[in-house]
């Protein structure tokens, strides 16, 4: 079961990457964040066209997220129950027997900040649903745009993201070990421990040509699934598309019938 996570960052310009990713790596799932358009204008009909039925919640010019698939969802359950907001940036669904949690977490603006304060009221709001939802669905994969780079590897300098910086700070840091804590994994360091691998890449400065990124777009699994997760990849190619999305999609392939 192959089953990946793309910001495409407004999906209204970057369908026709996500129409020929599909048909290149044929994911069983994708779930996507920032597509950034209302749910009347989601293109349900396209991506059925390919063989994938979609649920989706959004909202205009920011935010929305989307879980693609093969199979259809079941239980869908959209935002982070309790948790009061109007942005649109978590949806769940169950697929094939596996709870997927699709997040674009809030990016924070800077550190000190009223944006901070939020984000980490969010992410605390989420650790606890989360370590529930494990409970009740102990085949949980949690993907998606996390707006933290976990570790100083993840990161193309240190010296610039570092404890003070949005993205990379103490606290932050902090609040994503927390999730690691209630039994989940980082599927990308299950199969490589090198530093210099990023999902994100600014447009400015050649960012990627010189390789200047973060990883940020983070796949979790359970401990249930831990043994059967055979491989965990950034997928480079889309970035290098005409009109690209700032970061690449990632995948995971799961040995599960």
């Amino acid at each position: 079961m192959k089953i990946a996570s793309w910001n495409v960052n407004s999906l209204n310009v970057r369908l026709p990457h996500l129409e020929e990713w599909l048909k290149l790596r044929q994911p069983d799932v994708v779930v996507l964040q920032e597509t950034k358009m209302e749910d009347d204008k989601f293109p349900d009909d396209v991506l059925a066209g390919l063989g994938y039925r979609s649920v989706f919640i959004g909202q205009k010019t920011y935010n929305g997220v989307a879980i693609v698939s093969r199979e259809s969802a079941k239980d869908v359950q959209m935002g982070i129950p309790g948790f009061d907001d109007v942005q649109r940036r978590v949806i769940a669904a169950t697929v094939n027997g596996v709870r997927i949690i699709d997040l674009y977490v809030v990016n924070g603006q800077d550190v000190g900040t009223d944006k901070y304060e939020y984000k980490l009221r969010w992410l605390d709001a989420l650790h606890d649903w989360l370590a529930l939802e494990i409970k009740k669905y102990p085949n949980l994969v949690v993907l998606g745009d996390f707006n933290i780079a976990p570790e100083d590897r993840d990161v193309h300098d240190p010296k610039v993201w570092n404890d003070d910086s949005i993205l990379t700070s103490t606290k932050e840091r902090a609040a994503y070990n927390r999730l690691l804590d209630i039994g989940l994994h980082d599927s990308f360091r299950l199969h490589n421990d090198e530093a210099g691998h990023f999902t994100w890449w600014d447009y400015r400065a050649g960012g990627f040509q010189r390789n200047h990124g973060l990883r940020i777009d983070l796949i979790l699994i359970s401990d249930a699934l831990k043994s059967k997760c055979t491989s965990s990849i950034v997928d480079r190619e889309p970035r290098t598309w005409d009109r690209p999305s700032d970061h690449a999609p990632v995948m995971i392939e799961l040995q599960i019938t």
